[in-house]
């Protein structure tokens, strides 16, 4: 075996943003459980602290640290990095989860809900990427994964702006791997429909109604949280860059 399959198969020390419910937390508890220090992120401490209880009992040999963080504070997202290096001595990789979705109509100006999209959605990204990046350029190594969504590849109606963030992320994600070191790898993940809270989030009546008929076939968010094992545990030279995961029936 390679040194670089040996690195890419050991334990590493991941931070996940947005990891409180739904992919976060799976992706946390999919990590930990394989064996890696997991540092999870969220504004909800209470969740977090039962993912790490739950960790702890695993016995799996890896560990879950819960922290408060809000990705729309730059200078939070900076400490959430800074104490994780100071930590455990080391950042691998960064899973930059964090998203909401309460979708609309445009002609129904819920700007503050498009404000609060983006400050989230992107904003939330660039952070983590603004504080990360720095870390894994004087390590020679990191990994980026970046949770967008089916739509940043299409768009449908109260999806506008909820789709611009995720066309976003996607974007951002792949003009990141162009100019980072290749040491530095990075992946986006975009998940279809999957079982989680987002949904809750929508105040429009039509568009929640709409919402919940598509959502009538949904995944587990533990296929995402596959998808972000499978990226990370890919020796240092392969760079899987993008993965799409849907439910068979959504077509």
């Amino acid at each position: 075996m390679t040194t670089q399959r040996s690195e890419a198969a050991g334990r590493k020390v991941v931070l996940v943003t947005g990891a409180s419910s739904g992919i976060g937390a799976a992706v946390a508890e999919r990590l930990a459980g394989e064996g890696h220090q997991v540092v999870a992120g969220a504004r909800r401490l209470d969740r977090l602290r039962t993912l790490a209880e739950e960790a702890s009992g695993s016995g799996s040999g890896g560990g879950l640290q819960p922290v408060r963080l809000d990705v729309t504070d730059r200078a939070d997202v900076a400490a959430f990095v800074d104490a994780a290096r100071e930590r455990h001595g080391r950042v691998d990789a960064l899973v930059n989860n964090a998203g909401i979705m309460p979708l609309s109509r445009l002609d129904s100006l819920h700007v503050d809900e498009w404000d609060r999209m983006i400050d989230v959605n992107v904003r939330g990204l660039l952070h983590g990427i603004a504080a990360a990046l720095p870390v894994f350029g004087a390590q020679g190594r990191g990994h980026f994964v970046t949770v967008a969504s089916i739509g940043a590849h299409e768009v449908v109606p109260t999806g506008a702006v909820y789709c611009g963030t995720k066309y976003a992320a996607w974007a951002i994600s792949e003009g990141l791997r162009q100019e980072a070191d290749p040491s530095i790898r990075v992946t986006t993940v975009s998940p279809g429909v999957v079982e989680s809270e987002l949904a809750r989030t929508i105040t429009e009546p039509g568009a929640a109604e709409a919402m919940r008929t598509y959502r009538a076939h949904a995944l587990d968010p533990a296929a995402i949280a596959g998808a972000v094992s499978f990226a990370l545990a890919q020796p240092a030279d392969v760079d899987v860059n993008e993965i799409v995961v849907r439910p068979a029936r959504q077509r």
